[in-house]
């Protein structure tokens, strides 16, 4: 998972901690709001996605993603525009949050496959516009 931040940071041009937070977050969001089976296979195709998942997205009662992901967490996650709220709290603007959403895609791609991540992306309401 290292290399993955490491690259998804240089190509966004962010910190590398902040990209592993941001992509914890996108895939929790994914995990979530996406079709449970295309998804699932999504996040166990990319190595270390589930323990990133985990970590920032709060599962059982550890609520992670601190006290923000939390009240979005109790609100129902807020949908597309709750994850950027919660991206531009971690100090992105639109154009990394953009750029952050294309990586991630783009990485899931490469260990998923394209047809797979559309599903993904498919059943999430508002999300192609963003990838």
């Amino acid at each position: 998972m290292t290399e993955i931040v490491d690259q998804i940071a240089a190509r966004v041009g962010i910190p590398a901690e902040v990209a592993e937070k941001a992509l914890g977050m996108m895939l929790g969001f994914l995990q979530r709001e996406a079709a449970d089976g295309p998804v699932a296979k999504m996040i166990e195709s990319i190595p270390g996605a589930s323990d990133l998942v985990a970590k920032y997205n709060g599962e059982g009662a550890s609520g992670g993603g601190g006290i923000l992901g939390s009240i979005m967490g109790a609100l129902g996650g807020g949908g597309i525009m709750g994850l950027g709220q919660q991206l531009m709290s971690e100090g992105l603007g639109m154009g990394e949050i953009t750029s952050l959403a294309k990586e991630t895609i783009a990485i899931a791609e490469q260990h998923a496959g394209k047809e797979v991540v559309d599903e993904v992306v498919g059943s999430v309401p508002g999300l192609s516009q963003f990838v």
